[in-house]
């Protein structure tokens, strides 16, 4: 069960980051990220 979260919170976090890095450097700064920050972010969203 725990093999099945992680992999889980995995793709959460690989989609989350994929996503993100498709943005322009516009759109990231009108969300109040900076490119360097997608890889915090995701980890936020992958918990």
């Amino acid at each position: 069960m725990n093999l099945v979260r992680s992999y889980q919170s995995w793709r959460r976090y690989r989609e989350t980051v994929n996503e993100l890095n498709r943005l322009s450097h516009r759109e990231l700064a009108d969300l109040g990220i900076a490119r360097t920050d997608i890889p915090a972010v995701a980890r936020r969203t992958a918990v």
